[in-house]
């Protein structure tokens, strides 16, 4: 038996960078609870056969291109979007990219490629959607932050401006829209194996560094993060906003030290 504080049966959804790891786990939990989901990414195969193979519950998957650094194909999809449906229930931010290098060896373009998708696309997107969400007089909006919007991790400085900013806007944009119908909260995932981090963490060092600092001493899946997705635009969250909700483990609760037994 459903329960309707928990639904998202029929809502409107977009996914920006819906097509791998989070983005794509998040993209089938709201489709497999018949949410009618709207993925977006740069790459046109790969959106089209992520919707295939995602589309299991009543509504088809849609795939649209879009790269959020460019305000010209947000507008461009947002119109589509409510052209066909007549409205978004849901936005989720989930498109982001990163590029690991001491700080000294960031070039403009390493800059640029980094906060235009992360942050400035993020807004761009949240903006033009929550247009027609403040002319609706409601809406949920979902960003995906990071373990950088509480501490930076060393040698992705823009990566880490870029989660801090949007945990910032995050912020902003609910104490702007809050009275007007349209909540805007933010899921900050932990360590996430997917695709695009397994040679990250597929190094012994790496995964036991990993485990010893999270509490729970696993590392997260993308599928880890779609109760907290659904939650957040479902009715359940209806008096929250302005959230920044860390899906983590237990990684930021506190720092684990590597006392011996015998010293305690």
């Amino acid at each position: 038996m459903s329960d309707p504080l928990f639904c998202v049966s029929d809502q409107i959804v977009i996914v920006s960078g819906g097509s791998r790891g989070i983005g794509r786990a998040i993209a089938e939990g709201f489709a497999a609870r018949d949410a009618q989901v709207v993925i977006t990414g740069r790459e046109e195969a790969t959106l089209r056969e992520t919707a295939e193979e995602i589309s299991t519950g009543m509504h088809p998957v849609v795939p649209i291109v879009c790269d959020v650094a460019h305000s010209e194909g947000i507008d461009s999809l947002v119109d589509h979007v409510l052209g066909t449906h007549g409205r978004i229930d849901t936005l989720i931010n989930v498109a982001g990219v990163n590029r690991r290098k001491p700080s000294e060896a960031v070039t403009e373009h390493d800059y640029d490629f980094v906060m235009d998708i992360n942050l400035k696309g993020a807004f761009l997107l949240s903006q033009k959607v929550g247009q027609a969400m403040l002319e609706r007089g409601r809406g949920s909006q979902i960003n995906i932050a990071s373990l950088n919007s509480h501490r930076p991790l060393k040698n992705i400085l823009p990566y880490a401006m870029s989660k801090a900013g949007l945990a910032r806007m995050t912020q902003a944009l609910a104490l702007e829209w809050g009275d007007r119908g349209v909540r805007v909260n933010a899921l900050a995932p932990g360590f996430i194996l997917t695709d695009l981090t397994y040679k990250l963490w597929s190094g012994p060092t790496m995964q036991q560094w990993a485990k010893t600092n999270t509490p729970q001493q696993r590392l997260g899946t993308p599928k880890d993060m779609v109760g907290t997705a659904l939650f957040l635009a479902a009715p359940a969250s209806s008096f929250m906003t302005g959230q920044i909700l860390y899906v983590d483990g237990g990684f930021t609760s506190g720092w684990i030290w590597p006392i011996p037994e015998d010293s305690q």
